[in-house]
C-alpha cells in the first residue's frame, strides 16, 4: 500500500480526528518513511480535500461540514444513478463476480464492525460504475467516494443503519446483475437520497 493510501485510510477512519492537526513526526515514525514523501502525501490529499494547509502551522484534518455533505451527494446523484445503469448493461461475468465478491466483502465488515467499511462501501459502488468504461466519469465518482467515505461512517453509526444499508445494497446488486438499467439508477438515486436525508437530520441542517 502506497504513502498516499496508508495517510488516506488513516484520516477516513477517523484515526486522525476531525479538525485535528497531522503530527508528522509520529505518523512518519509510525509508517517508517521520513517526512518527504509524507509532505506529498498530506499534499495530494489536501487536493483531495480531506486535509487543509495552515502556513506555519502543517496541515489539519478538514471538518465535516452539512455543505460539505450536501454538495457530495448532490454531485454523486446526479451521475451515479445513470453510470450504475451503464455499468449494468455493460458487465460481463467477470464484472458481475467481483460485485458480488465486493458486497460480500463490504457485509462482513459491516457484521464485524470493522474500520475498512467506508473503503468497502466505495469499492462495492465503483464495482457496478467500472463496466461501463467511462474512465473520467469513474475517476470523478471515486473522488467523490473518497469524501463521502467519513460521512458513510457517521451514517452508520445510528442502531440498525447498518443492516438498511446491506438490504438496499441486495436489492441493488440483483437488478444490476439482471441488467435492468432502469431500476438500477432508480435503486441507486433512492438509496443515496436517504442516506443524505439521515445526514441531515444528524448534521442538524433539517
Amino acid at each position: 500500500m502506497s504513502v498516499l493510501d496508508q495517510v488516506r485510510d488513516r484520516i477516513l477512519s477517523g484515526a486522525v480526528g476531525e479538525g485535528r492537526p497531522v503530527r508528522q513526526d509520529a505518523l512518519a515514525a509510525e509508517l517508517g518513511i521520513s517526512k518527504i514523501p509524507l509532505r506529498e502525501a498530506l499534499a495530494r490529499l489536501e487536493q483531495e480535500g480531506l486535509v487543509r494547509a495552515e502556513a506555519n502551522r502543517g496541515f489539519f484534518v478538514r471538518s465535516l461540514s452539512a455543505a460539505e455533505a450536501e454538495e457530495v451527494y448532490a454531485l454523486r446523484l446526479s451521475l451515479e444513478p445513470e453510470a450504475a445503469a451503464a455499468g449494468a448493461l455493460a458487465a460481463v461475468d467477470v464484472d458481475r463476480e467481483r460485485a458480488v465478491a465486493a458486497l460480500a466483502a463490504l457485509e462482513d465488515a459491516i457484521d464485524r464492525q470493522a474500520g475498512s467499511v467506508g473503503a468497502l462501501n466505495r469499492a462495492f459502488h465503483l464495482a457496478l460504475v467500472r463496466p461501463a468504461g467511462g474512465a473520467l466519469t469513474a475517476d470523478i465518482l471515486s473522488r467523490l467516494h473518497v469524501l463521502s467515505e467519513r460521512y458513510v461512517r457517521v451514517h452508520l453509526q445510528p442502531s440498525g443503519r447498518d443492516e438498511r444499508a446491506n438490504v438496499e445494497h441486495r436489492h441493488l446488486l440483483a437488478r444490476w446483475i439482471e441488467r435492468d438499467g432502469i431500476a438500477v439508477a432508480a435503486l441507486t438515486r433512492e438509496h443515496l437520497a436517504r442516506t443524505l436525508a439521515d445526514l441531515r437530520r444528524q448534521l442538524g441542517t433539517d
